[in-house]
């Protein structure tokens, strides 16, 4: 098989294994199909990165699975003007699928050795939308705010700083943890009214604070 048939295969193979775990959302798919995983893994892991799986990233820290980034992402339901918020960046992965849903994407990464590596990769995929700061994310971003968009990559135990970035129809969606189960948790700001779903069980480590070297 060459290298454009095998990478098809591998496409198909991603594509089949959102739907089953729920990511319906046709631009999210299309989104992901044009995103190779494999220009955001680690070299030991090139042939784990078209699998179902979170795979290890340096300093102790891992990505995310596909199926969940597509399921997430289908809550989050990006329009194409949207400016995103993304807090925990980690291998640039997502951001990099986020640049095909929106006009602007924030993300921020408090390891720096993890944000320097997601710019790398962005830029060699010309992904220009997307900028990367090293921060926290505690208390989001608000020198950018208010966003259409917010994304949190980590257990999420106060949403108040983030909901209080959101603009008017802006959804947050964030792992919480619900009646002792982490799940994604989505919030979609309607006037004066907050309105809040409890979506797919998931497990994500505890967002942190401070930005250690």
């Amino acid at each position: 098989m060459n290298d454009l048939s095998e990478a098809s295969e591998r496409i198909m193979r991603l594509v089949l294994m959102l739907r089953q775990a729920g990511a319906t959302d046709a631009r999210v798919l299309a989104a992901m199909e044009r995103t190779p995983r494999d220009a955001f893994a680690p070299a030991d892991c090139q042939d784990m990165a078209w699998d179902d799986a979170a795979l290890p990233l340096p300093l102790g820290q891992f990505s995310t699975k596909p199926s969940l980034i597509g399921q997430m992402l289908s809550l989050l339901q990006v329009e194409p003007g949207a400016t995103v918020l993304e807090i925990g960046v980690g291998s640039g992965y997502q951001t990099a699928v986020l640049t095909l849903l929106a006009r602007r994407v924030v993300g921020l990464e408090r390891l720096r050795g993890l944000a320097m590596d997601a710019r790398e990769r962005l830029g060699r995929l010309r992904r220009m939308q997307a900028v990367v700061h090293c921060a926290d994310g505690l208390e989001g971003w608000p020198r950018e705010a208010a966003y259409d968009r917010i994304i949190v990559n980590a257990l999420v135990v106060d949403p108040t700083p983030f909901l209080g970035q959101l603009a008017e129809d802006g959804v947050l969606v964030a792992p919480m943890e619900c009646e002792g189960v982490q799940r994604l948790v989505r919030f979609h700001r309607q006037s004066a009214a907050m309105a809040r779903s409890e979506h797919q069980i998931c497990r994500f480590a505890a967002l942190q604070s401070g930005c250690p070297e």
